[in-house]
């Protein structure tokens, strides 16, 4: 796969947020380029300048794993962004569609009984499981009231026929108000979506859905640009639900090993805090106010 483009950009922009002093290099003479020079990349990479140049003029297919991790300790990459260097490295040498586990494809996705049942049994947290293009493909009762808003971005239209993280965050107004600190959502929705597209780089369903987005949000293609990666593990985040109000909230993702590309999130609350006691009105409000689920909904969890 050419993908030189994608390699190259990223190359320039990491190596633009280094700074002769985190490197721990002197700073002697006026300097003409954001961030290290390419001789310098080069000297802490171990390796020679032309040789460097070569790849970051996007030339990474057959680079050995020692390379690649010289010029990931070079540019101090974080885990994220060291995993998509090795996986721009794949896709570049055609290896990457056999490194990867694929599920195949029958048509829209649904959830086993089995997976559902299990995602049922969670009743005092919100769970969810999405794909890499960040669509939202199953919930239990909690993951799908806290979500609400989502799903009824997709039943007005608007928003495309499967609920997406990133379609609600850039392209529904009502995204600000979920997010109470949405230039953070924003700048992550786009680092999961910039790491997916490393890992899947023949995806044409996240080639389009990057494509609208970056037609319809000049927010989105300012942070797209900017080449950031993200490992969406553990952290925490707030929302803020309509119907309860602001949600704290711990997660935990987990890469589903029966289901190659997709992840399962759990939302949790501290215990005896507002927000716990914010989930226990949400799971209330679920089973008496929520609207009920669509008939493609039931037939999906069955």
């Amino acid at each position: 796969m050419d993908n030189s483009a994608e390699v190259r950009e990223f190359l320039t922009t990491r190596r633009a947020k280094v700074s002769p002093t985190d490197a721990g290099l002197p700073t002697v003479g006026q300097r003409r380029v954001a961030g290290l020079r390419r001789a310098e990349v080069a000297s802490l990479a171990g390796i020679s300048v032309e040789y460097y140049a070569k790849l970051e003029r996007g030339t990474i297919a057959g680079v050995s794993a020692s390379v690649l991790e010289g010029l990931a300790r070079a540019l101090q990459m974080d885990d994220a962004e060291r995993t998509h260097l090795f996986d721009l490295a794949q896709a570049a040498d055609g290896t990457a569609a056999l490194a990867r586990p694929r599920r195949r494809s029958t048509g829209r996705w649904a959830p086993r009984p089995s997976l559902q049942w299990a995602l049922d049994a969670i009743t005092v947290s919100p769970a969810i499981v999405r794909n890499g293009r960040m669509d939202l493909l199953a919930t239990n009762t909690l993951g799908w009231a806290m979500h609400s808003s989502l799903y009824e971005s997709v039943a007005t239209g608007a928003s495309g026929a499967l609920p997406n993280f990133a379609r609600y965050t850039f392209l529904e107004q009502d995204a600000r108000r979920f997010y109470p600190d949405w230039d953070t959502a924003a700048a992550t929705a786009v680092a999961i979506l910039r790491t997916e597209a490393g890992r899947a780089p023949h995806d044409k369903d996240l080639h389009d859905l990057v494509g609208e987005l970056s037609t319809r949000s000049e927010v989105f293609r300012r942070l797209w640009g900017a080449h950031d990666v993200r490992l969406h593990g553990a952290g925490s985040k707030a929302f803020h639900h309509a119907a309860v109000g602001r949600l704290d909230l711990a997660y935990e993702s987990m890469d589903m090993v029966s289901e190659p590309g997709l992840t399962l999130t759990i939302y949790a609350a501290e215990p005896a805090s507002p927000t716990a006691e914010a989930l226990r009105l949400l799971a209330s409000w679920a089973a008496t106010g929520l609207p009920a689920r669509s008939a493609a909904d039931e037939e999906a969890s069955r």
